[in-house]
């Protein structure tokens, strides 16, 4: 009996069912005159790990609070624990925990299949290679179309490289099962038609956040700047190259302090950082907050926001809500960041793993060689014009639209 009872943390409690049973009452539409006057929304499960809170977390939060404007509502199951579910905003949506051991998946499919027989869902999105695999294994029993949500390349998402090609190969099988894919850039779609999914397939959707009311009113620095970056401590993020950067830029006499801002990948990576923060001298100018909610007010206090990614950036949501935040940026050029950011217009690009272009085109700020209030007003433009929102989920929910969704799953 415990096996076929699933933990959801909103909501009623699933009714224990063998797959199948029950299905034709609970999917059967209401009585003549009854709930006329609600509007139905489609429902998509959305099959996340939810482990960390963090760029494609936000997505899936932000789709979350935004998709039922066109139509379609989404319910969550995590198969990881971590802080989605304790940081999500997206509060009312359905959050189910569904954990998935490293061997004998068969239960978490079960339970997953027995959702969507529960929430009536007519389509499932994946979000990472892990809940790919479940999808595509889901879709084989229940016949539900499915789409995967691509965040960032496979293949070089982190710096483990045979881990990269062993999660690399499980994704590129689970990826030419999928109905369609949901590129982040334009950078991404191609990484997918190179790897063999036809280009009809692939759909480009770039990211996007929330617009600010206003632009803030600020003026240019004088003195100490604050120089921000913000990320999910990796070695692909790149923080030893800000570091060696910031102490370039301390021994040409420039007067800055550095705000890095979330958690570390793991304990040894963070150990690693903060002990090249003090080998370089830099204790006393570098900040590490770690993980923080209200991310609004770590923006607000920096003059500069700098990304500076080794590789592996779909479509940086740091970099969105930096830009609507008003931060000019300086980033390396990697993958889908030349689509945001136009060098020269809402900041400066540099070639990446280079700590000697980063500290120069910082300084370039610093000293005034460029207009820091001219480019944080393009910024703060260009994220409310092309990465609202609103633009993110109407692109995603054209997408579920163009598939043949059912008007319940399949017996």
């Amino acid at each position: 009996m415990m096996e076929n009872m699933l933990e959801i943390v909103m909501g009623n409690e699933l009714v224990a069912a063998g797959w199948g049973e029950r299905y034709a009452a609970l999917a059967a539409p209401a009585p003549d005159g009854e709930g006329e006057n609600e509007q139905e929304l489609t429902r998509v499960l959305h099959v996340i790990n939810g482990e960390y809170y963090s760029g494609a977390e936000r997505v899936q939060d932000n789709l979350a609070l935004t998709l039922s404007r066109f139509g379609f509502e989404v319910v969550f199951a995590c198969v990881k624990d971590g802080r989605f579910e304790a940081n999500r905003r997206a509060k009312n949506a359905r959050l189910y925990r569904v954990p998935m051991p490293e061997l004998g998946w068969r239960q978490t499919i079960d339970r997953l299949s027995r959702i969507c027989m529960q929430e009536r869902i007519s389509l499932l999105h994946a979000h990472t290679p892990r809940t790919a695999v479940l999808c595509a294994a889901v879709h084989r029993r229940t016949g539900l179309p499915w789409v995967y949500h691509a965040h960032s390349p496979t293949l070089w998402d982190s710096a483990r490289y045979l881990k990269n090609i062993v999660v690399g190969v499980v994704d590129w099988w689970a990826a030419r099962q999928t109905d369609r894919i949901i590129a982040v850039s334009e950078s991404l779609r191609r990484y997918w038609v190179r790897l063999g999914i036809p280009a009809q397939r692939v759909v480009t959707v770039p990211n996007g956040v929330a617009a600010w009311e206003s632009l803030t009113v600020r003026k240019r620095p004088e003195g100490s700047w604050m120089l921000g970056t913000m990320a999910l401590f990796r070695p692909r993020k790149g923080a030893e190259v800000l570091l060696k950067a910031a102490r370039e830029l301390v021994s040409k006499g420039y007067k800055i302090r550095v705000l890095a801002v979330g958690p570390f990948e793991s304990e040894k990576y963070e150990r690693h950082l903060k002990e090249m923060t003090h080998r370089l001298g830099l204790d006393e100018i570098v900040t590490w907050t770690g993980f923080v909610e209200n991310t609004q007010e770590m923006f607000l206090a920096m003059d500069l926001f700098v990304l500076p990614s080794l590789f592996g950036e779909g479509m940086p949501m740091v970099l969105l809500e930096a830009m609507a935040a008003g931060l000019p940026v300086v980033a390396s050029a990697v993958e889908g960041v030349p689509e945001i950011i136009r060098d020269g217009c809402e900041g400066l690009l540099v070639r990446p793993g280079s700590s000697s272009a980063l500290a120069g085109a910082i300084g370039r700020f610093l000293d005034g060689a460029v207009d820091w209030e001219s480019m944080r007003r393009a910024a703060y433009e260009r994220q409310r014009e092309r990465f609202s929102l609103e633009s993110m989920a109407a692109g995603v929910a054209a997408v579920y639209q163009d598939l043949p969704l059912p008007a319940r799953m399949p017996d």
